[in-house]
C-alpha cells in the first residue's frame, strides 16, 4: 500500500512532463518530414502530417513513460534511502555497516550515543580502531574472513572503547550482503550492549561464591582455592597454611547490642584484615564470626606464626563505629599441609580444632594443630553432648554454701555453687562446667536454670518462715549483657513470689572490666529492681577500687587464693589488709571466701572484714543439709569447723 501510494503520487506530478513529451514528439517527428519534403521539393499537406503526428506522439508518450518511471524509480530509492537513514537514526539498537575493507559506512543513533562518539567521528574509519584488544587488526581482519567465508558472524564478543576510553563489552551479529554478481558488498550488524548482563552475572557469581554481608570468600569460594593450593603445593612441594579463627565473645555483642552492630563489627574486621591479606592468599568468610585465611607459599612454620600474630595485633586494636568503641580478640587454630591433612575438609576440621584449644587457653592466642588436639576435641565434644543431656535429664543440683557475718557469727547469705555427678559417679568440677558451657553456647540454658533453681529454693526457705537472707548466684559477664537478662530474671523472680532484695547477683572481676559502659548500665538496671551485686574474685583482674565505685555495688569477695596463704605469705596479707581497707572506706562491704583454718578467720576479723565462707565453717551442703543448718540457728563462729551443725 505505502509503494502504491508513491506511485500514484509520482504519476500525478508526471502528467504534465508526459503531456510535453507526447506534444514534442509529434512536433519533432512532423518537422522531420516536412523538412524533407521541402527538401526533395514535394509539397507539404496537412494531412500528410497526420501520420507522423501519429507516430510521434506515440514515441514521445513512449519516452516519457520511460522518463516517468525512471522518476518513480529515483523517488522511491530516495524515500528508501531516507527510510534507512531514519531507521539507523531511530531504532534502539546499535547497528552499524562496513564496507568490503571494513570501514564503517552507516551507524545507528544508539550505537553513537552507547559509545559517545559524532557521526563524523567515525563514519569512513576502519572498525578495528574501536576495538580494544592486544591486535585490533588481527581481531577485525578474523572477522572479515570470518564474513567472507561465512557470510555471517554470529554472537562474537568484543570490547569496544567508547569516546570517554571507557571500554564496553558488546555482542555482535553481522551479515555480508552481495550484489547481482555475487560480490561481497557492505554488511549488516547488531550489536549488543552487555553491561547489564555481566553487571547481572556477576550479581549471581557474588552471591554464588561471596559473603554478601562482607564481600569476602565464602566456604564454597573457599573450597575451590584451598583445592588449587592443595594441588600447586603438591607439585611444588611446599607448604600451605589455614588459619581457623572467630572472634571471642562474638555473641555476646549481638545478644546485647543486636545483631546490626554485630554485622558492623563483622564488616568492619573484614576490612580491617584485609589490607594485609597478600595476593595470592584467600581470607573467606564462614558464617557468623568465624573466618579463614589461606597462605599458599610459606615453607617453615615460623612463617605461618607471623600472620597469626600480626592477626591478633590487628584485631586487638578498638573498633570506632560511630561514637562507640567495641573491643575483640580471636582464638586462632592453624593447620598445615601436607601434615595435618591433604584435602580441604581434613585441614579445615584440623585447623578448627586448634582454634578450641586456644579458646580454652584464654582466648587471644594461636595454636597449630597437633595430633593430641583431636582426641581432647573430641572428648570435649562428648563433654558439651552430655552436658546439655544433664541440663535435659535434670541431672544437676544446687549445692549452698554459708556466708557468715563475722559481727554475730549468723548466716546472713548462701552462695549457690553448681554440682554434677554423671552416671559413672564422678563429680565434675564447676569450672570445667563452664567452660564448656561458654565453649558450646550452654553458658545461657546453664545460667537460667541456676537462677531458676536458685531462686525456688529461697522461695521454699520463705515460706518455711526462715529469717531473710541473699541468695548468692554467680553469673557469667555474658548473661548480663544479654539483651532480654532482666526481662527473663524478672520473670524468674515473679514465678518464684521472691523480692529482688533477696537475690545477690556476683559477677567475676575480669567479666566486668571487658565493656564497663554496657555493664554499668545493666547493672543499674539489676540496681533499681532492688537486687544486690557483688564483684566476685577480686584482685586476680585489672580493676582498681576507685574505679568500681563507679559501678553500682554493695559488695567486694577477695579471691580465694589469697585468703589461702594469707597467714604464711606476707605479701597477700599486705594485699588483702589493703583490699579490706579501701573497701570499707568506700562504703562497701566485703566478703573474704576459702577460711580453712583458725588463723585465716582471726586475720580477717582483726581486719575488719564484713563476711566469710569456707570450709572451715561450712562446705557447701546440699539443700536439705543447709535447710535443717538454717533451722537450728546455729553461730558457725561458736560451732568451730560447722561439721556438727549439719548432723
Amino acid at each position: 500500500m505505502p509503494q502504491f501510494k508513491l506511485q500514484a503520487s509520482c504519476w500525478r506530478h508526471a502528467l504534465l512532463p508526459m503531456l510535453f513529451w507526447t506534444i514534442s514528439g509529434a512536433v519533432i517527428l512532423c518537422l522531420v518530414v516536412a523538412i524533407e519534403r521541402y527538401a526533395n521539393g514535394l509539397s507539404i499537406d496537412l494531412t500528410q502530417l497526420a501520420l507522423p503526428a501519429l507516430l510521434g506522439a506515440l514515441a514521445g508518450t513512449l519516452f516519457g513513460r520511460g522518463e516517468i518511471r525512471f522518476s518513480v524509480l529515483n523517488q522511491h530509492l530516495r524515500e528508501s534511502e531516507k527510510r534507512l537513514q531514519a531507521l539507523y537514526r531511530n531504532t534502539p539498537a546499535m547497528l552499524h555497516s562496513l564496507d568490503i575493507d571494513g570501514r564503517l559506512v552507516y551507524v545507528s543513533q544508539t550505537w553513537l550515543d552507547t559509545l559517545g562518539y559524532r557521526h563524523d567521528q567515525v563514519i569512513g574509519r576502519p572498525f578495528s580502531d574501536f576495538i580494544v584488544a592486544d591486535d585490533p587488526a588481527a581481531a577485525q581482519r578474523l572477522h572479515l574472513q570470518a564474513l567472507r567465508d561465512q557470510g555471517e558472524v554470529r554472537d562474537a564478543r568484543y570490547r569496544l572503547r567508547r569516546a570517554d576510553n571507557e571500554a564496553i563489552d558488546v555482542a555482535l551479529t553481522e551479515v555480508r550482503h552481495a550484489d547481482q554478481t555475487g560480490t561481497p558488498a557492505e554488511s549488516l550488524a547488531v550489536l549488543t550492549d552487555l553491561t547489564e548482563q555481566l553487571a547481572a552475572e556477576d550479581r549471581v557469581e557474588k552471591l554464588a561464591y561471596c559473603d554478601s554481608l562482607t564481600g569476602l570468600p565464602n566456604r564454597a569460594l573457599l573450597n575451590d582455592r584451598l583445592l588449587h593450593a592443595i594441588a600447586q603445593s603438591r607439585r611444588d612441594n611446599r607448604q600451605v597454611g589455614v588459619f581457623f579463627f572467630d572472634l571471642d565473645r562474638f555473641k555476646m555483642i549481638n545478644d546485647t547490642q543486636g545483631h546490626a552492630v554485630g554485622d558492623l563489627v563483622l564488616r568492619s574486621v573484614a576490612q580491617r584484615l584485609k589490607k594485609f591479606i597478600r595476593e595470592g592468599d584467600t581470607f573467606a568468610r564462614l558464617g557468623g564470626d568465624e573466618f579463614v585465611i589461606v597462605q599458599a607459599d610459606p615453607n617453615h612454620d615460623p612463617n605461618f606464626a607471623i600472620l597469626a600474630r600480626r592477626v591478633l595485633e590487628t584485631l586487638g586494636e578498638p573498633f570506632q563505629l560511630g561514637e562507640r568503641e567495641f573491643y575483640t580478640t580471636a582464638s586462632i587454630g592453624v593447620a598445615v599441609y601436607p601434615h595435618d591433612g591433604e584435602d580441604p575438609q581434613t585441614l579445615l576440621k584440623s585447623a578448627d580444632t586448634a582454634m578450641y584449644v586456644a579458646k580454652s587457653r584464654g582466648r587471644n592466642n594461636f595454636q597449630f594443630f597437633s595430633g593430641e588436639m583431636n582426641a581432647q576435641a573430641v572428648a570435649r565434644a562428648d563433654f558439651a553432648n552430655r552436658l546439655r543431656q544433664a541440663l535435659q535429664n535434670q541431672e544437676l543440683t544446687l549445692h549452698y554454701q554459708p556466708q557468715v557475718e563475722l559481727a554475730t557469727g549468723r548466716i546472713v547469705a548462701v552462695e549457690a555453687l553448681l554440682r554434677w555427678q554423671n552416671h559413672e559417679g564422678q563429680v565434675i568440677s564447676p569450672s570445667e562446667i563452664i567452660s564448656i558451657a561458654e565453649e558450646s553456647g550452654l553458658i545461657f540454658p546453664l545460667g537460667e536454670w541456676t537462677l531458676e533453681a536458685a531462686c525456688r529454693q529461697a522461695n521454699l526457705w520463705r515460706k518455711a518462715g526462715l529469717p531473710p537472707l541473699r541468695m548468692a548466684v554467680n553469673l557469667s559477664g555474658y548473661h548480663i549483657r544479654q539483651a532480654n537478662f532482666i526481662d527473663r530474671l524478672e520473670k524468674i523472680l515473679e514465678s518464684n513470689s521472691l523480692e529482688g532484695s533477696r537475690l545477690e547477683v556476683e559477677l567475676n572481676e575480669t567479666s566486668v572490666m571487658s565493656n564497663v559502659h554496657e555493664i554499668i548500665m545493666s547493672l543499674t538496671d539489676l540496681k533499681v529492681h532492688g537486687i544486690h551485686l557483688a564483684i566476685d574474685d577480686f584482685g586476680t583482674g585489672y580493676s582498681s577500687l576507685l574505679y568500681l565505685k563507679h559501678f553500682p555495688i554493695e559488695r567486694i569477695k577477695i579471691a580465694q587464693e589469697f585468703i589461702s596463704d594469707i597467714h604464711l605469705n606476707p605479701d597477700y596479707a599486705t594485699i588483702t589488709e589493703a583490699i579490706i581497707s579501701m573497701t570499707r572506706s568506700l562504703g562497701l562491704a566485703v566478703t573474704a571466701v576459702g577460711v580453712e583454718n583458725a588463723e585465716q578467720l582471726e586475720f580477717l576479723r582483726s581486719h575488719g572484714c564484713t563476711e566469710v565462707a569456707g570450709t572451715f565453717l561450712s562446705p557447701a551442703l546440699p539443700a536439705e543439709d543447709i535447710t535443717r543448718m538454717l533451722f537450728s540457728n546455729a553461730n558457725l563462729l561458736v560451732a568451730g569447723s560447722g561439721d556438727s551443725a549439719c548432723q
